[in-house]
């Protein structure tokens, strides 16, 4: 499923199962709230800090596609073509980062 197909398909979702949208505030501290989610997984499970038992259960995949349906409502809300704005960047990064990746010998 492309970006603009997930675009409408939230759309319609939103319509047919939660009214209205929520603001667009509302909505930017919602995808706080779930980066945030992401980021206590990341940081127990992949990082130093030691998971608790009750984090244990939580689904990264899950908490990944929370964030993805916010960016979604506010690309949405505010008249965003989130997927010509993604194919741009993806165009324009792969212009700048062609060979810079390549040439950190911290990567190496």
């Amino acid at each position: 499923m492309d970006i603009k197909n997930s675009q409408q398909l939230v759309d319609t979702w939103i319509k047919e199962h939660g009214v209205r949208y929520f603001n667009e505030l509302t909505n930017m501290a919602q995808l706080t709230e779930e980066v945030g989610e992401v980021a206590r997984i990341i940081a127990r499970r992949y990082g130093e800090q030691s998971e608790k038992e009750s984090d244990k259960d939580k689904d990264l995949g899950e908490e990944l596609a929370d964030v993805v349906f916010v960016v979604l409502c506010l690309a949405n809300q505010t008249g965003i073509d989130l997927q010509s704005a993604f194919d741009k960047k993806m165009d324009k990064k792969t212009k700048r980062d062609h060979d810079r990746h390549h040439n950190n010998e911290k990567l190496k």
